[in-house]
């Protein structure tokens, strides 16, 4: 089973992520698989862009910047 979204760790995500990209380029998704691993990768998305921007602005803050 999938753990929620917002409980999985960066490269979790990722990689999960990767594994639907590499499904649906080898074309093993029927339409309605499809339709439930997009949305599931907009999520993923989503979680991996909110992590890198969090981490980013406390670099920056860490650095003075």
């Amino acid at each position: 089973m999938k753990a929620k979204t917002e409980e999985l760790k960066y490269e979790e995500a990722l990689l999960e992520l990767e594994g639907i990209v590499r499904q649906m380029e080898q074309g093993q998704s029927d339409i309605d698989q499809l339709t439930t691993q997009l949305k599931r990768a907009q999520q993923l998305l989503a979680l991996c862009r909110d992590r890198l921007t969090k981490t980013d602005a406390e670099v920056k803050k860490l650095l003075g910047t």
